[in-house]
């Protein structure tokens, strides 16, 4: 989310905070009230309201622009501004161009021509466009590079241009290959040895076969001054599977937060039914202090437990309908079907317009077979702008509606 001070998100329910989080129903809205919606929308590209990187709204924002029927022009024109907005800006631009707008089109070729930004924008669109859209551009990028102080990475279209680039640099080692399995045990066991020491030896076993060795050390393996487990140790557990459960009980009783924290989720990973209250415990904690990142985590241990996990259900809904963090509302949703799938067919349907992909990718498989639904699945299966693999799951699914009638 960007870091502009005054920026605080609308209640859920409205208009304005569905499209800051990307609901459906914030799009569905939007096409009820054109005239309403469009400030929200442009805001929306303007400033990023995703929560973090991994949140998705372009696809979001170039579908609501379409549908709304709002011009391009202050999106084309937010590409003068800084590196982020343009960014923003471009993502929007280059698929409204593929469903069509030659506005757009013209904007960012415009842009690659003439702007402060357009190697960051060349690159985008090569990424995303036919190349018979951007190839021409070739005397373009190859007069403006040799004024740039740096070469670009090695990437299209630079290397397609004949443009020298830069390398991408090789993953530095981490210089502990050579060692044994018990000298790296006798590094994560010394006390003098420094947090990035031992997550650089646990990255290492990581990637070896599992070692019993390290489970009596795990009490030793919380970040200094302790307050989660060091990064590689989970990936490291995982690996050792349920020969970390016996252990795992006495870490659950810990009074150290994270390792009992982390023993509940190998307890839960391997489904003993012990750890379930510690989760419903933490999934209400997390909501009370309003933890917008993780929760997601705990809903997929709680769904391993199916309907046992009744009593998580209130909050899980909770962080369905209000969550900022657009990623993790498709974990919530799965969690809630699997352990009471009563009374989802709304939030299947709803899913249908969500801005996150895995979240559309539910709402194709799970939403009932009614008019709405049938009219949706055809529009994602025509729609230029969308996902592959989105596209791919709405025919199929459209042609299994239309086999039953």
């Amino acid at each position: 989310m960007s870091d502009e001070a005054e920026m605080f998100y609308a209640p859920h329910h409205c208009l304005e905070g569905l499209l800051q989080r990307g609901r459906g129903l914030g799009a569905v809205r939007a096409l009820q009230d054109p005239a309403a919606a469009a400030p929200f929308v442009y805001d929306g590209i303007r400033r990023d309201w995703r929560w973090d990187g991994v949140d998705e709204r372009s696809l979001y924002l170039a579908r609501l622009v379409r549908d709304l029927e709002l011009s391009p022009t202050p999106v084309v024109e937010q590409l003068a501004g800084d590196e982020y907005a343009c960014l923003r800006a471009t993502r929007v631009l280059e698929l409204l161009a593929l469903s069509g707008s030659a506005e757009a089109r013209d904007g960012l070729r415009a842009h690659i021509r003439e702007g402060e930004h357009w190697a960051d924008v060349l690159e985008s669109v090569a990424d995303c466009w036919p190349a018979d859209w951007w190839e021409d551009l070739g005397d373009v990028a190859r007069a403006r590079t040799g004024r740039e102080a740096e070469r670009p990475w090695s990437r299209e279209p630079w290397n397609r241009f004949g443009i020298a680039t830069r390398d991408v640099p090789a993953r530095p080692r981490r210089g502990l290959d050579g060692h044994s399995d018990e000298e790296l045990l006798a590094l994560l066991a010394d006390v003098r040895r420094s947090d990035r020491a031992k997550e650089d030896a646990l990255r290492e076993l990581a990637d070896r076969p599992p070692t019993q060795e390290l489970i009596p050390l795990v009490p030793l393996l919380g970040a200094s001054p302790g307050g989660r487990p060091l990064a590689p140790l989970r990936r490291v557990l995982e690996r050792l599977g349920a020969r970390a459960v016996p252990a795992a009980r006495t870490w659950a009783a810990d009074d150290r937060e994270w390792l009992a924290e982390l023993g509940v989720d190998v307890l839960a990973d391997h489904g003993q039914a012990e750890a379930l209250p510690s989760l419903v415990r933490r999934l209400a904690d997390q909501w009370e202090v309003r933890a917008w990142c993780g929760p997601d985590l705990t809903a997929g241990r709680l769904a391993r437990f199916g309907p046992a996990a009744a009593g998580a259900v209130p909050v899980l809904r909770l962080f369905w309908l209000r969550n900022p963090h657009s990623c993790e509302r498709p974990g919530y949703l799965e969690a809630l079907a699997a352990i009471d799938p009563s009374g989802l067919d709304y939030a299947h349907t709803e899913s249908l317009w969500d801005c996150q992909e895995r979240a559309r990718m539910l709402g194709i498989a799970h939403a009932p077979d009614i008019p709405e639904v049938r009219e949706r699945l055809a529009a994602l299966r025509d729609d230029p702008m969308e996902e592959p693999d989105v596209r791919a799951a709405a025919a199929q699914r459209a042609a299994q509606f239309a086999d039953r009638a």
